[in-house]
C-alpha cells in the first residue's frame, strides 16, 4: 500500500498545485477538471483507507 498511497499523495499535490494556478490565471474550465480529479484521487484514497495530507498552502 505504501506505493499506492505516495501515488495518491504526489497526484493530489500536483492536482492542487495546478487548481491554484488555474485559479490565479482564472482558468474555469481547468478548475473544473482540478477539482474532479481532486474529488476522485480522495474517494479512491477513502475507497483503500489511505490517508491524505490536506492541500498545502503555498
Amino acid at each position: 500500500m505504501g506505493e499506492l498511497s505516495r501515488t495518491i499523495q504526489q497526484r493530489l499535490d500536483d492536482a492542487y498545485a495546478s487548481l491554484r494556478s488555474a485559479h490565479a490565471d482564472g482558468d474555469t474550465y481547468l478548475v473544473d477538471i482540478r477539482q474532479e480529479e481532486i474529488k476522485e484521487l480522495r474517494r479512491i484514497a477513502a475507497n483503500h483507507d489511505i490517508g491524505v495530507e490536506p492541500p498545502r498552502c503555498d
